[in-house]
């Protein structure tokens, strides 16, 4: 029983602190009882709650209004005040001087003028009635009635009222109904619920759902549940105490545990800024003073809002209960929604009352904590039965079985105070139950039965409901309320008096009189049904959380146990093999289930004790096993291994044993306080429930425990809540003494546990060797191990970094005692919690601390034997380092550093989505020779076998290095690392080994930067590959210049004697002195007489000088054999005698002016200027433009006439200031003017000298276009199969039409290419001068020159450098990509804008080869005129000359425009240290990926194959060859390149030029040729150039793993795999099949193209013949020249090439031609078929009729072909041709006769078409006829086109054949 009100308040208005505001304070006038209850104490401040707006007067008499405010006192219980105000006017005694501020004050109404009577105003106050009980109605008309008493001047005793009310009492459960009176005549019913755990709610709910709809509610509710602050608003107190009422209504079966204020008073605002959270109400009134409130969720009762700050992040519920909850709230609130859309809606169904929808809002609710909290039973811990229950909930394994580990919203729940309230309220295992209890324990499987349908979820809703209901209104209401109330409208009349004093006495005695009857009644006792807690059904089977339980698991686990019996067994080998699967596998929890209870039973049959191969592979699965564990570890892996961890180990020598924990302590779970309080409580479980089971269940309880069997875990689990109950029924019955010594033995079942647990912790915190210790704490300050997140370091790593650490401290001891201070503090932190928690004596936990750090001294010590004794063991076996092979004079300076490959982006080499096997990562060394860096090893992945990895790149090319930190996949360590990338594409990531100190790491970095960037170029490989490092030539001093002249003139003049006549004046291709000889022992005279191509003069004066001195000469006869002279000679531009004598009828002239480099130091010594400039002239020309580099000619078109120049950028001054200043040249000339003069004089001089403009009659010529004539008669446009859109402005619109500022006549075609005829306007300049657009602005050509400027746009140097490094990362990503995709590759690719680059170098190129080819010349002049110049200027000259695109050509044009023009390519390949900073740009790396994009579109055009390409891409980064150093040949010179080959040639050195190199490897190896070749005469090439036409280059992207880069050729010829068949163990010949993997094996090598197979068998057959084998370059030339002269003696039109038909389509026919034929243009488009292979497209010749026999040849191999007689015969071949005997085929079906070379030969080698025999007659034996066969044997066979002469082996024979032919042709 209860108070009904414990305390009844009269409070009034009284002053405030500031005399005349009109706000007073409350003043509380009369209590009663005035004497505080024992049991329940007067709350202070209630005065504040009646009036929360403040205490105010009003103007006029307002209604009394009634509302009830919460208190909660110290002890969190909760005092309803309900308050009922009246107003009553002013006294004028209360407030004599203030009335008119008042007023003005309350401004209700216009301020009465100061004569004007004072108003009257009124007062409020308040009835207060305190109550510990929540019965609001009942208050509401007991206040209710002592007001009507007052005011309707009842004859009722007013104390009489009071007294009765203070006095009543009433249960507070059981659902009784209690009828009181208090003495006015008046009768009330009260209802008490049925039980108090449920919340009364009367309709609250319901309003608040009303207030602010579904989704509101449920963010409110999801709010509270995680802590955050909630704030009501309205303007209605009531509603506010609803409102939170509702809420908290909600939140059962949790308790809300913190500020809870429906209604908070104005005064005391400020407690909305406390940090904690809160429920609160505040009048909306106060509104703006909660906008500054950043963390608080605003709910707007009356606006129906709820507002949630940017700040606050409410985590909704989880899926799929949020939306579940949603449906079901909708259902409730909304039935008619179901329906809204039926065609024929039932009848209106009547909607249930607002108390009982209430209620089915409530059930809702109370649902979803049943869901959320299904099966928490399983995961409480009872730690201590008696005297109280102590119960711990495992948090992290309920997360864990719910799979709900990652869900913020649950996660925060059961880290609350309400949680944690529900734990030690609901969690005892014995007491009453209620309807959670019931719903939690046996409604689960219904409710997921119901998940997917609403009818069936909405009646479990209404019977909850019901049951919620019935709770607070078990009975229907038998008895009428009879409360009298006041009349209507009383509040207005004028109260006879105001509320009267009371008599306290009177009070008073009525209150003890009735204390003093309820003290002689005896205490009603309620007997409490206490009973078992249900525990509900165990938790669901648990699904792999992450989509799917994996469909071959239960294979993965007959893996693991495999693995584990073959480990115990000591089947090592077989254990090896399947230990990458089974640690694939152990990344499912299933498998690391399986993997314990394997391991615990083989503790249990006593093999613990382990050999050390069996150690190490039980350590591996552990590790991996456990560092997929959280720290919350809530799968219990951790704990199910802590055990084992203690139990495996091996004896290291007699008396050590290392135990397994000291191999897996590098796990954040160890360090982790919650995870071991778990494991203790846990633990503490089984103990105690062991103590009170009967012995016969004793001896299963810790077995059950050990098997860890799932189900016998359960029912342990079962039983100790079932024990727990049993005895807490048991209690009161038992004796003191039994009572006292149950809780002894409890507490000392937990002091036992707590010791041990202090020595399971310290094994797995005090790390083997005190190094790592020191280095942990320094990492992470292990002062506090619970901050530190234990990851892993490896032995090197922390032994070297703490070696560096304290090597001068000396302090051993005291580091390691640190360590163990630190492991001690936190030992002692985790005793202390869980002692104090369950319950340990003082006297204990003393104890513990003094023990724990015995303990740890004691582990320290035992640990340093075992950390001795390991040292001592012989190394794991790693496999056996492989040396790379290296290239002679390569040296390795720094030997195999232990490493691990791993994959990087590339996805070919680990497997990947491709498939395949994982070659990566691989285990092996790194080695640093002077010229790579080098990887070799083997797979990690045992399954791959023995493949040798290796990878490789030189190491000038390395281009980034950075260090990382890898997870190395194998021992699951945190790594060391080194990322590598080079400019040939390679890419090593590589993680150190834990036997390489970080020292030797750093040492490594070091030597890798000394060798990358030397001090100076001859440190490169190029100088010192096999030399012992002589200080290299010191650049010589000025003071030696003259005489090293003479010494120079000296030895060279017996060069230059024999070299002196031999003047290359022919026209015909220029064949240089073959190289045959090169570095052979050879006749000396034959030596001495060959010239290096790359042998250059060393003028080492540099005085500029007018004329030639003798020396001189003799220097330019050296300069005549460099590339530049030689093109020079084959183009026609004049020889260096006869510009000696200046023959006048040459245009142009070779000027030796810059022989000593002195007008510009980075172009060649000689250059072709125009005949008429003098030579003085030029140093002032030169001064126009940049780094002097004026306009000379470098090539001449044969045809046209017309010469292409090239130069750098205009300075200002040059001609663009020129053209700019179009007034009168000032008066007094300056030089600058004269020297612009002198320029445009030579532009002229340029311009004169072409054949066509000689006579400068011809007038004015504006470029702007081709006729079709060019077009058509010359080149061709590449495949048109690339053509796709058009990227941008193509190539006609971009440059066409701003040649002169003019629109096109015909669009361009879409592919890139120009439009067709009228490209360019008929009319031309006779020059033009392609400049950059950002130097030519505002220029206006000046219509009197001849010339036109082309402004163009090109990108800069640090653009090329920015997109490479793009492509770089594009083709070779540094880490797998998120999302593996082609996409993503793609995306990147273009967002490097590679591409684009090379599409506007070939697009300015064809632009520039279109102008050349009509016949205007074209000066490029482009930045400083050695980058982008040079590319396009080589690539025009590639496009218009086919001389450039054989071998010995392209070698000529890198060296005269690359080298002799002075690209920079020491200064744009960085390879010195002082090039460092600016990094790698590509630039001929793109001119190369220019041409290979060319070659791609004309495979037949080029003499050399796509490998050379790539070769030159590799080594010109690659300082093998000096070919490809310094930035001008005046570097070269100064250094003496020359000279050091020459001495050295002598010697058998390795070669030190890249051509050198390729002329010895073209006579071994076709490598370089490309068999296609097959040009077309003066074939001018234009490209598509659009992206959509381009290719990415397989140089950026393949990679061969089995040999590292192929372009050391000597290196990467391994030796060749001996064919299968003749395999040495004799055995039966196996398939010659082999399997080829991607990224691994290189495919060109392992399937050679036929004809290399063919070269290779021939080669091969001479040598087992014996015979000399002949060059492979003579066989093929043979082979051709046979194949050309028989194809033109058949008469069949095909292209001469041996691959005929099969490949010209590829080049040939896809284009559009225009041809001229008889009949004006003709277009002929020909398809992607042979069909084109009888037709000679440029020509437009149509091929002869195509007889039916091609045609099959397309579909038909040999083998299937139908032969119907065969055999051999001798042919005669055509004119001045020997006989031969070939193999015929006569084949009826295809009505021909076909010949090979032999039997088996598979090709055939040509057809006679039967269709044009005319007649086969007998005939004679002519000449070289065979000489034993008889005459009547030779017959001829005659066609349409010629005679044809056979003869068979015999007469017999002969007859045969001519029957079958006749036959064949009669039956035709």
């Amino acid at each position: 029983m209860a108070r009904l009100a414990d305390y009844f308040v009269l409070v009034a208005f009284g002053p405030g602190p500031r005399a005349g505001s009109g706000e007073g304070q409350g003043q509380i006038l009369q209590r009663f009882p005035e004497k505080d209850w024992e049991d329940n104490p007067f709350p202070q401040g209630i005065e504040l709650f009646c009036q929360p707006s403040g205490w105010q007067l009003c103007p006029e008499r307002n209604p009394p209004t009634f509302f009830i405010a919460v208190l909660t006192d110290i002890n969190s219980e909760r005092h309803y005040c309900a308050c009922l105000t009246f107003w009553e006017p002013v006294e004028p005694s209360q407030a004599p001087a203030c009335t008119g501020e008042e007023e003005e004050e309350a401004g209700e109404r216009p301020s009465p003028s100061a004569l004007g009577p004072p108003s009257q105003l009124f007062a409020p106050k308040t009835l207060v009635l305190v109550s510990r009980l929540d019965h609001a109605e009942v208050f509401r008309n007991s206040l209710g009635l002592i007001y009507t008493v007052h005011v309707e001047g009842l004859s009722v005793s007013l104390e009489n009222v009071i007294g009765n009310l203070l006095t009543c009492t009433i249960p507070i459960t059981g659902g009784s109904q209690r009828t009181i009176s208090l003495g006015a005549g008046d009768r009330q019913v009260i209802q008490t619920p049925l039980t108090d755990s449920l919340p009364v709610s009367c309709c609250s709910v319901a309003l608040l759902f009303r207030q602010l709809g579904i989704t509101n509610v449920l963010a409110l509710f999801c709010a509270a549940l995680t802590e955050h602050k909630i704030l009501f608003l309205s303007r209605s107190y009531q509603r506010l105490t609803d409102a939170c009422r509702g809420l908290l209504a909600l939140l059962f079966p949790l308790r809300y545990s913190f500020t809870y204020v429906p209604i908070l008073p104005a005064q005391l605002l400020e407690v909305l800024s406390t940090p904690t959270p809160f429920i609160i109400g505040v009048n909306s009134l106060f509104q703006a003073e909660t906008q500054e409130l950043l963390d608080v969720i605003i709910a707007d009762l009356d606006g129906g809002t709820v507002t949630v700050p940017e700040c606050v992040h409410i985590p909704p519920l989880p899926e799929p209960l949020h939306s579940q909850t949603h449906s079901a709230l909708c259902m409730v609130l909304d039935p008619e929604l179901e329906l809204a859309d039926l065609a024929f809606p039932p009848p209106a169904t009547s909607t249930s009352s607002l108390k009982m929808q209430d209620k089915e809002l409530r059930a809702v609710f109370l649902r979803l904590f049943a869901q959320l909290l299904q099966g928490y039973r399983w995961c409480l811990h009872i730690v201590r039965i008696h005297p109280e229950p102590v119960i711990r909930f495992h948090k992290a394994a309920f997360l864990g079985q719910r799979g709900l580990v990652e869900d913020d919203f649950l996660l925060k729940v059961l880290e609350g105070m309400a949680f944690a309230g529900f734990v030690s309220e609901r969690g005892v295992p014995y007491r009453t139950t209620d309807l959670f209890d019931e719903l939690v324990a046996n409604e689960v499987k219904r409710m997921r039965a119901d998940e997917n349908q609403p009818h069936r979820i909405l009646r479990h809703v209404k019977e909850l409901a019901e049951q919620l209901y019935k709770n607070e209104n078990p009975y229907p209401a038998v008895t009428m309320h009879k409360v009298q109330r006041p009349g209507e409208g009383s509040h207005l009349r004028r109260a006879p008096r105001p509320f009267p004093r009371l008599d306290e006495s009177t009070v008073q005695w009525i209150i003890d009189q009735a204390t003093a009857k309820l003290q002689g009644a005896p205490p009603a006792v309620r007997a409490e049904k206490k009973a078992t807690v249900p525990s509900g059904p165990p938790m669901a089977a648990i699904v792999e959380r992450n989509g799917a339980v994996h469909a071959n698991s239960a294979r993965r686990l007959e893996v693991v146990r495999n693995c584990i019996s073959y480990v115990f067994e000591g089947k090592m080998l077989e254990a090896k093999k399947l230990l990458p699967a089974v640690l694939r596998a152990l990344k499912g929890r299933a498998a690391r289930r399986c993997l314990t209870r394997e391991l615990h039973l083989h503790v249990q049959q006593n093999r613990a004790v382990l050999d050390h191969q069996q150690f190490d592979f039980v350590v591996r699965m552990m590790n991996c096993c456990l560092q997929d564990c959280t720290a919350m570890d809530e799968h219990g892996i951790a704990a199910a291994l802590l055990p084992l961890v203690t139990a495996f180990c091996r004896k290291l020598s007699p008396g050590v044993t290392q135990f397994a924990y000291s191999c897996v302590q590098e796990h954040v779970v160890w360090s982790t306080p919650q995870f071991w309080e778990a494991m203790f409580y846990g633990d503490v479980q089984t103990h105690i429930r062991a103590l009170y089971l009967e012995p016969t269940e004793e001896e299963d309880g810790p077995s059950a425990k050990g098997e860890d069997e799932e189900d016998e875990e359960q029912e342990e689990e079962r039983s100790a809540l079932d024990v727990a109950s049993e005895q807490r029924r048991l209690w009161p019955t038992l004796g003191r003494d039994k009572q006292q010594e149950l809780v002894q033995k409890e507490e000392s079942t937990v002091f036992s546990q707590a010791i041990h647990y202090a020595n399971r912790m310290s094994y797995l915190l005090l790390p083997l060797d005190s190094s790592k210790s020191r280095l942990l704490r320094e990492r992470a300050g292990l002062g506090d191990l619970e901050s530190m997140s234990n990851s892993v370091v490896t032995n090197s790593m922390a032994g070297s970094m703490a070696e560096s650490y304290d090597t001068e401290s000396g302090f051993e001891d005291a580091e390691t005692s640190d360590v163990a201070g630190a492991v001690v503090r936190f030992i002692n932190r985790f005793v202390d919690k869980v002692c104090t928690e369950s319950g340990v004596t003082s006297e204990h936990l003393k104890g513990l601390h003094v023990m724990v750090p015995d303990i740890v001294q004691m582990h320290i010590e035992t640990l340093e034997a075992v950390h001795r004794e390991s040292k001592r063991l012989p190394p794991i076996q790693k496999p056996k380092l492989l040396r790379p092979s290296l290239l002679p004079g390569e040296e390795c300076v720094l030997d195999g550093l232990r490493v691990y490959l791993l994959p990087d982006g590339r996805e070919e080499g680990s497997g990947g989505s491709l498939g395949g096997p994982a070659l990566l990562p691989a285990e092996g060394a790194v080695f640093l020779t002077t010229y790579r860096v080098i990887f070799t090893g083997m797979p990690t992945d045992p399954l791959v076998g023995e493949q040798v990895v290796v990878r490789s790149f030189p190491v000038a090319s390395l281009t980034k290095e950075k260090r990382i930190s890898v997870q190395a996949h194998v021992d699951q360590f945190l790594q060391d690392g080194l990322q590598l990338r080079s400019c040939t594409f390679q890419l090593l990531k590589m993680a150190f080994d834990e036997e390489v100190g970080s020292e030797s790491a750093e040492v490594f970095r070091k030597h890798l930067h000394k060798l990358r960037y030397p001090a100076d170029i001859k440190g490169t490989f190029a100088f010192t590959a096999g030399s012992i490092h002589t200080a290299g030539r010191q650049p010589r001093t000025t003071k030696e210049k003259s005489p090293s002249l003479r010494t120079l003139s000296r030895n060279l003049v017996k060069n230059a004697k024999k070299t002196i006549g031999r003047q290359y004046v022919t026209r015909k291709k220029y064949n240089p002195p073959s190289w045959e000889q090169r570095g052979q022992p050879v006749p000396p005279d034959d030596q001495e007489d060959e010239i290096s191509v790359s042998e250059e003069l060393e003028p080492s004066t540099l005085t500029p000088t007018s004329a030639l001195k003798p020396s001189d000469r003799l220097t330019m006869n050296s300069l005549v054999e460099r590339a530049c002279c030689r093109d020079y000679q084959r183009l026609g531009l004049g020889t260096l005698s006869s510009s000696l004598s200046r023959a006048k009828s040459e245009p142009f002239r070779v000027t030796p002016v810059n022989r000593m480099y002195a007008i510009c130091r980075s172009y060649p010594g000689l250059l072709i200027v125009p005949q008429t400039i003098q030579d003085n002239t030029l140093q002032r020309i030169s001064r126009c433009y940049r780094q002097n580099r004026f306009p000379v000619v470098c090539w001449r078109s044969s045809r046209s006439k017309a010469v292409l120049l090239r130069s750098g950028g205009l300075h200002g001054k040059g001609v663009v200031g020129l053209f700019k200043a179009q007034n009168a040249p000032s008066p007094g000339q300056s030089q600058a003017d004269s020297s612009s003069l002198e320029q445009e004089k030579y532009l002229q001089a340029v311009v004169s000298a072409m054949p066509r403009y000689a006579d400068a009659a011809s007038g004015r010529n504006t470029l702007s276009g081709f006729t079709s004539m060019h077009m058509a008669s010359h080149g061709k446009w590449g495949s048109i199969r690339a053509s796709g859109r058009s990227s941008g402005p193509s190539l006609g619109v971009d440059v066409g039409s701003r040649l002169a500022g003019k629109d096109l006549l015909v669009p361009p075609q879409p592919n890139g290419a120009p439009s067709e005829p009228g490209f360019l306007r008929p009319q031309r300049a006779a020059l033009y001068i392609i400049g950059d657009k950002a130097q030519l602005k505002g220029v206006r050509p000046d219509p009197l020159q001849q010339w036109e400027l082309v402004p163009i746009e090109v990108f800069e140097v640090r653009q090329v450098k920015a997109s490479f490094k793009k492509l770089l990362k594009a083709c070779v990503p540094g880490c797998p990509a998120g999302e593996q995709s082609p996409a993503s590759y793609l995306r990147s690719l273009e967002e490097s804008e590679w591409l684009i680059q090379i599409h506007k170098l070939l697009q300015v190129s064809v632009l520039v080869v279109e102008l050349l080819d009509s016949g205007s010349s074209v000066l490029v002049s482009l930045e400083d005129g050695w980058d982008i110049t040079t590319q396009v200027v080589s690539l025009v000259q590639l496009l218009s000359d086919p001389y450039y695109r054989t071998l010995e050509g392209f070698r000529l044009l890198v060296e005269k425009e690359w080298l002799s023009f002075g690209h920079r390519f020491t200064h744009r390949g960085a390879h010195t240290l002082a090039g460092q900073s600016s990094g790698f740009a590509p630039i001929f790396l793109q001119f190369l990926d220019c041409v290979h994009q060319v070659h791609l579109q004309f495979p037949m055009e080029f003499e050399f194959s796509q490998f050379y390409l790539k070769f030159l891409s590799y080594h010109h980064v690659s300082h093998r060859f000096r070919t490809f150093l310094l930035d001008s040949d005046y570097e070269r010179i100064e250094l003496g390149l020359l000279y050091d080959e020459k001495g050295e040639r002598k010697s058998q050195q390795a070669c030190k030029s890249v051509w050198e190199y390729v002329e010895r490897l073209s006579k071994k190896t076709p490598v370089f040729y490309n068999y296609m070749y097959a040009p077309e005469d003066t074939e001018v090439l234009r490209p598509y150039s659009n992206v959509s036409n381009l290719k990415v280059w397989d140089f950026y992207t393949r990679e061969t793993l089995a040999e590292g880069p192929p372009y050391d050729w000597e290196l990467a010829q391994g030796p060749p795999e001996p064919p299968e068949e003749e395999r040495p163990d004799g055995g039966a010949p196996q398939s010659r099949r082999r399997v080829i993997w991607p990224c691994y094996d290189s495919r060109l090598r392992a399937q050679p193209d036929a004809i290399s197979r063919l070269l290779e068998e021939l080669q091969r057959l001479e040598t087992e013949l014996g015979r000399p084998s002949e060059r492979w370059k003579d066989t093929w030339d043979r082979v051709k020249a046979a194949q050309r002269s028989e194809a033109r003696q058949d008469g069949r039109s095909t292209p001469s090439s041996l691959l005929m038909s099969s490949v010209s389509h590829h080049r040939r026919s896809l284009g559009v031609y225009l041809q001229e034929g008889p009949v004006g243009s003709t277009l002929s488009l020909s398809l992607d078929s042979d069909q084109s292979s009888g037709s000679t497209p440029s020509s437009g010749r149509q091929a002869a009729r195509r007889s039916t026999s091609t045609l099959y040849s397309q579909f038909q191999t040999a083998e299937s072909e139908n032969r119907s007689y065969e055999g051999t015969l001798y042919k005669k071949g055509a004119f001045m041709k020997p006989w031969k005997a070939r193999w015929f085929v006569l084949d009826k079906t295809k009505h021909q006769l076909r010949y090979y070379d032999h039997r088996v030969d598979t090709d055939c080698k040509g057809v006679i078409d039967l269709a044009e025999v005319e007649s086969v007659t007998p005939g004679t034996p002519t000449m070289g006829a065979p000489k034993t066969v008889d005459e009547k044997a030779f017959f001829d066979v005659k066609t349409t086109r010629r005679v044809y002469n056979f003869c068979a082996q015999d007469v017999h024979l002969a007859q045969q054949w001519v029957d079958r032919l006749q036959s064949c042709l009669s039956d035709a």
